[in-house]
């Protein structure tokens, strides 16, 4: 008998949206689907029966999965099926992780899993925040103990009106393009692009956010009243607070003088991990049983040691002020034959920025459910382990390197120039060559480093600051510019860039159960005070983008082309192309609309390459001069290619000023000479004259002569048109002009 599927239906913005369960994943702790108009997102989440006791950590994983039937698309790779999760995908996970993860009890032991997949797109509807919102539900009707909901929404901005859950179509138009998550009191999560935002008008967009996901909570806490599974009981592996406090009694005043001593990281860690062994080794030494929660009390004894510093005393791990930026020094063309390169350095955080310029069709391509099928501003982000000191596997880009290269790429994209004005494919790479905290935005830094040594002219540079925060009740401290063992010990890591104008980006992840309006305006404040501060020691290295691109970066022009002459650009088989690419040493690229784009290096091959094109281009015009070669003689003229394809004739009594007698008197095959077009007939024939390049005449003047010394002509062959001194052949002459077969001329193969 089919299961009967329960209705859950509100109304967000102006759009509905439903829940649906009961009917699929029966298995599965808690099932739902999310529908908004035909967009449908799957989500399942479920607990291990097991609990893993010899783990120190909370097991979570969430993963997104795109289905590309879910759009009535066929995979584009080789074996047509989705493979290792598409970088939209990766993002999406990410993003529902986010939220969630604050909201479970870290001393759960046993492993939860939430996975989500796409079951339609309608095209219009972004699927991301259907994904988060159908997490939350799914584990608001398990069985897993949780302490959600989450509401999450999209904000757009047009016209300076706030749109809630905006199309593709109006989030291509908005100037702001804001995913926010949270409970009922406070905001958990925010991922944000934006036109140059000013901050007062983030804060009323994550305001308006904040409200506006408050019926997906009611929603949700409905759901659960209704067909919500209880809650399970799992054991929970917490300190014993005997030994936090013991642990913390004999390790606090020492830890304060390994804080207070100057250091580097590497030197604090060392000197910490050193009394940790010790401390292990001393209060286990009776029972090595207790060797763990001993270890563990001391993780615990350096969190609130650093913790009470910072809040109480205002003292930072390395001694700055709670506003005070790291040194910083940074530096362009560290790599000479990259486009572009900028180095940056805050602290012991570096980030070199390497920029590749390349053609339009060099763009990436995608495949995803996402509208738009290209990206011609790429950027990468590198984090090896030599820069933390450490040695691991390669194992290609980790997800966080793919969340951090997606979130600078996000906040320079507002500032690059549009493709009329800039018609490159720009590729940045951020390699990570040594981190203590920040380095994502450090890689902002450094793109903009680059992108100005590139010669780009961005609309702006962008600067970017990671924020932190510490609270203990109501009591807190917002830090500036944050480094590894205040994030990691620390309840915020707020990311904020933007230009002098705005913000352009921003992104936040928290450890603690939300945050209020209040805190991320203060925050974003004390950030635009550091992005302004690191601006200064940008524009001091190079105030603005160098005028002219490096000698070995491409030059690329663009020439407008008739639709209808691409296919002679292009050739059998892309033939003409291939050779025309070879021949002049540059890169071609044609667009539909008929934009030739010319990429060269080499600035002689790149000047023969449009003369080329726009030769095979070019339509003859009557009184219009050409240098052709010979392609063919007859006793009644020659035959002068003028532009590719194309020739004309140049009859026996044009070839010179006085009479000519045969042909090869006066011209050979292969040969050179200047002509000029002296007519076209309806059916495409060209009628060419050297005695006009010779006397200085019209093409009018060249015609009237043309036609006298053709049969019935007048018979006059020199001097000025009008005369008859001169002539040189009677009417009757077998080399008079269309009494022969090919006498005319035009394009070849008409």
């Amino acid at each position: 008998m089919q299961p009967e599927a329960k209705r859950f239906t509100t109304v967000v913005g102006e759009k509905e949206i439903s829940y649906e369960t009961g009917k699929l994943a029966g298995q599965a702790g808690g099932a739902v689907t999310i529908h908004l108009n035909d967009s449908i997102v799957f989500a399942a989440a479920t607990m291990s029966h097991k609990t893993n006791e010899a783990q120190d950590f909370f097991p979570l994983t969430v993963e997104y999965e795109e289905r590309m039937y879910a759009g009535g698309r066929i995979p584009g790779s080789f074996f047509r099926r989705e493979g290792r999760p598409t970088e939209e995908a990766i993002l999406t996970a990410r993003l529902t992780d986010r939220p969630l993860r604050p909201l479970f009890n870290k001393d759960i032991r046993n492993e939860v899993q939430v996975i989500m997949f796409s079951m339609s797109a309608d095209g219009e509807n972004p699927l991301d925040i259907l994904a988060v919102n159908a997490a939350s539900g799914a584990l608001m009707i398990s069985d897993i103990p949780w302490a959600g909901p989450v509401g999450a929404v999209r904000i757009g901005r047009i016209d300076g009106k706030f749109i809630v859950n905006p199309t593709f179509e109006q989030i291509a138009a908005s100037e702001l393009d804001l995913r926010i998550a949270g409970t009922r009191d406070a905001i958990l999560m925010v991922e944000c692009g934006a036109q140059e935002i000013p901050e007062n008008v983030m804060v009323q967009a994550l305001e308006f956010g904040h409200q506006s996901l408050q019926p997906i909570i009611d929603l949700q806490l409905r759901m659960a009243a209704e067909v919500g599974k209880p809650k399970r009981e799992v054991p929970l592996f917490s300190l014993d607070p005997t030994v936090k406090e013991t642990v913390y009694a004999r390790v606090a005043a020492r830890l304060n003088e390994i804080l207070d001593a100057p250091h580097t990281k590497t030197e604090m860690n060392e000197a910490v991990e050193a009394l940790k062994v010790e401390t292990v080794a001393e209060m286990s030494a009776e029972d090595p049983t207790k060797a763990e929660s001993i270890a563990a009390g001391f993780e615990e004894a350096l969190k609130t040691v650093v913790r009470s510093r910072i809040i109480n005393d205002g003292k930072r791990p390395d001694g700055r002020k709670l506003t005070e930026i790291r040194p910083i020094w940074c530096e362009v063309g560290t790599s000479p034959r990259a486009h572009g390169s900028g180095l940056f350095t805050r602290g012991e955080t570096q980030v070199l920025t390497l920029a590749t310029l390349g053609t339009p069709k060099e763009a990436q391509e995608l495949d995803s459910l996402t509208p738009g099928d290209t990206k011609r501003y790429i950027h990468h982000y590198n984090f090896p382990p030599y820069s933390t000191g450490e040695t691991k596997m390669l194992r290609g880009s980790s997800r966080r390197e793919i969340g951090h290269g997606a979130l600078a790429e996000r906040a320079l994209v507002p500032v690059i120039p549009d493709e009329k004005d800039f018609p490159y494919t720009l590729r940045l790479v951020s390699e990570v060559l040594s981190s203590n905290g920040s380095s994502s935005m450090a890689s902002v830094c450094g793109s903009t480093l680059a992108l100005m040594d590139t010669g780009v002219p961005i609309k702006a540079p962008v600067t970017g600051v990671a924020m932190g925060l510490v609270k203990e009740e109501e009591k807190y401290a917002i830090l500036t510019d944050i480094q590894g063992a205040e994030d990691h010990l620390g309840d915020m890591d707020f990311k904020v860039a933007g230009t002098a104008k705005g913000i352009t980006a921003l992104q936040m992840d928290i450890k603690i159960k939300g945050l209020t309006s209040q805190i991320m305006s203060e925050a974003l404040e004390q950030a635009r005070v550091a992005r302004a501060e690191i601006m200064q020691k940008i524009l001091a290295v190079i105030p603005a983008p160098h005028a002219d691109l490096k000698p070995h970066a491409p030059r690329i022009v663009i020439i407008k082309v008739p639709v209808d002459k691409i296919g002679a650009i292009i050739g059998p088989g892309g033939k003409n192309i291939r050779a025309l690419q070879e021949e002049t040493n540059t890169k071609i690229d044609i667009d539909d609309d008929g934009s030739v784009y010319i990429a060269a290096v080499d600035g002689v091959g790149f000047e023969i390459a449009r003369e080329r094109i726009s030769a095979i281009t070019e339509t003859p015009e009557i009184g219009k001069i050409y240098t052709g070669k010979v392609v063919r003689v007859a006793d009644f003229g020659a035959f002068v290619e003028i532009l590719p394809g194309t020739d004309g004739l140049v009859h026996i009594s044009q070839l010179d000023t006085g009479r000519v007698e045969k042909v090869e008197d006066v011209v050979q095959m292969g040969d050179e000479i200047t002509v000029m077009v002296i007519d076209i007939d309806p059916t495409g024939k060209i009628r060419l004259s050297r005695q006009a390049i010779l006397e200085g005449w019209t093409a009018e003047e060249a015609r009237e002569a043309d036609q006298k010394g053709r049969p019935g002509g007048g018979g006059r062959s020199g001097g000025r048109p009008g005369g008859g001194d001169r002539d040189r052949r009677g009417g009757n002459d077998r080399r008079g002009g269309n009494d022969r077969r090919g006498s005319g001329g035009g394009p070849r193969g008409h």
